[in-house]
């Protein structure tokens, strides 16, 4: 029996998880019912987190393991994820477990209803973060709650790179973060500024119970920042949207 088309590519990127990226993806496959690919990506080939999800798939066909040939961090892995993905929505999660799979379906089928950003947020009614840096809680709070009330952007979780996107709105608008998570920041303000719907649906996050995190506030604030004023402006076509990216990046 042929397995159906994938409706979801699920990105996952990760750094020398080790075996530790096994019961992720065990809740992953337990949880989500609609038809998937799981990309794992990493930066290189002897990274550790490769032998174990090759094990997996052993199992679980669906599931892969992928190399990057777009340099190293997080926002490299993620748009290689999603430029080799199939599906017509793509679902970013992370490695560490944080996140909860069960809500992958939900976050899918508000965009087949016609969302270009879905958004499992911690912070509207029903949302909850356990753990983590109170800092950095405190500032994607408050990044979240301001460009809600200020831009109607649609989430109150802006920052959260657990999200589910339209495929051919990312591939229209590109991807132009290059540092750490702030993927998730960048897309909700485009879809803001071109207008277009992003809807979100309450998560409970858990810090993750195993392993160091690589997240390096301090370093990629300037990028989250960036996306955060940006999301301010005026609303703009496609057109000028790309070609305002265009003239941001040339030196």
């Amino acid at each position: 029996m042929t397995e159906p088309a994938p409706r979801v590519s699920i990105v996952i990127p990760a750094y020398n998880e080790g075996d530790d990226i096994t019961p992720g993806l065990e809740r992953i496959v337990a949880a989500v019912e609609t038809p998937a690919e799981i990309l794992v990506v990493v930066d290189t080939a002897d990274d550790t987190t490769i032998a174990p999800v090759e094990a997996f798939a052993l199992r679980y066909p669906s599931v892969s393991a992928v190399v990057s040939s777009y340099g190293r961090g997080p926002a490299n892995a993620i748009r290689f994820g999603i430029d080799t993905s199939t599906a017509p929505t793509i679902v970013v999660t992370m490695a560490d477990g944080c996140d909860d799979p069960r809500q992958i379906d939900d976050l899918v089928l508000l965009v087949e209803r016609g969302v270009v950003v879905a958004a499992a947020s911690r912070y509207m009614a029903g949302g909850q973060q356990v753990g983590g840096p109170r800092f950095k809680r405190f500032l994607s709070r408050l990044a979240g709650a301001s460009l809600h009330t200020l831009t109607n952007s649609g989430t109150r979780d802006a920052t959260n790179s657990f999200k589910a996107y339209d495929t051919a709105f990312v591939r229209s608008v590109g991807i132009d973060s290059r540092a750490g998570f702030e993927i998730g920041l960048e897309l909700t303000a485009k879809a803001r500024r071109l207008r277009l719907p992003v809807a979100e649906i309450p998560t409970i996050w858990l810090d993750r119970a195993f392993g160091e995190s690589n997240f390096k506030l301090a370093t990629w604030l300037p990028h989250y920042l960036r996306w955060y004023r940006f999301a301010f402006g005026p609303r703009l076509t496609i057109e000028q949207l790309n070609a305002s990216m265009k003239r941001s990046s040339t030196p």
